[in-house]
């Protein structure tokens, strides 16, 4: 026997040794709905029960008090759930930024769809806070350029939607076309950039809000809205939000 066949045949036995089983394994799975029918185990409810009722008790703790109810169908370009939601965001989060940057929030921009319920007439509690943004979403802030601004506001003036908008004003003539907008009463400059607040959903283009993809910069506050509603409620007595002239078309 030559050396290549010895060669062919040692090549054979590794390929062979290093095969992998060839065994089959059949997983079956089947669904099972969660419903009422399930029965409860009664050492698991005991043991969940005390952390559960600490829970509740925490949610349903009494933070402020509302004079009205208040919701996002109230109103057409601006409402007073939604004002008060955005105004909530700057006071609670321009502390922050400030701190961190030495800048200013310019203005807000939430969406009308983040408000998930409304504000009862009575007692506020940390579970209002999490009725009206059960999700996770955080405040960041936009560097955005003004051509950005630009389109931001184009988007508005199209959506015609109580979008949640704080330190930002915005007037439609008769037939819908914007005739002013301004930053804290001073005219919009297109050739600046401002700092908006938003949520992390949004500034990667959420409900179409495609002018975020532009940001120069973006900041991460890591501050949850929940979480700065929950802040402002407990400092708040009273909460009385109205509907303004922050975004207006006119009639005549």
């Amino acid at each position: 026997m030559n050396f290549k066949n010895i060669f062919l045949i040692l090549g054979l036995l590794l390929t062979m040794s290093c095969k992998a089983p060839t065994d089959v394994f059949k997983i079956e799975g089947k669904n099972i709905n969660i419903n009422d029918s399930l029965q409860s185990i009664a050492s698991i409810e005991d043991f969940i029960k005390p952390y559960r009722e600490n829970i509740n008790r925490d949610l349903d703790s009494i933070l402020a008090y509302s004079v009205d109810t208040y919701s996002k169908s109230d109103g057409h370009l601006n409402t007073a759930i939604g004002n008060l939601m955005a105004d909530v965001i700057y006071e609670e989060a321009d502390p922050v930024f400030f701190k961190r940057t030495g800048e200013h929030i310019d203005f807000v921009l939430m969406n009308h769809g983040g408000i998930r319920s409304i504000i009862s007439k009575g007692p506020i509690s940390k579970r209002t806070a999490f009725e009206l943004m059960p999700f996770e979403n955080s405040i960041v802030i936009s560097k955005l350029p003004g051509a950005n601004v630009k389109e931001l506001l184009d988007y508005l003036v199209r959506a015609k939607r109580a979008h949640p908008i704080s330190k930002l004003k915005i007037i439609l003539d008769k037939d819908g076309q914007m005739i002013e907008s301004a930053v804290n009463q001073i005219p919009i400059d297109f050739n600046k950039t401002y700092y908006v607040a938003t949520n992390d959903y949004l500034i990667n283009g959420g409900d179409g809000m495609d002018f975020f993809k532009g940001s120069e910069e973006v900041f991460v506050l890591d501050y949850k809205i929940r979480n700065a509603l929950i802040d402002y409620f407990m400092k708040t007595d009273t909460i009385n939000p109205v509907a303004d002239d922050r975004f207006i078309q006119l009639k005549d």
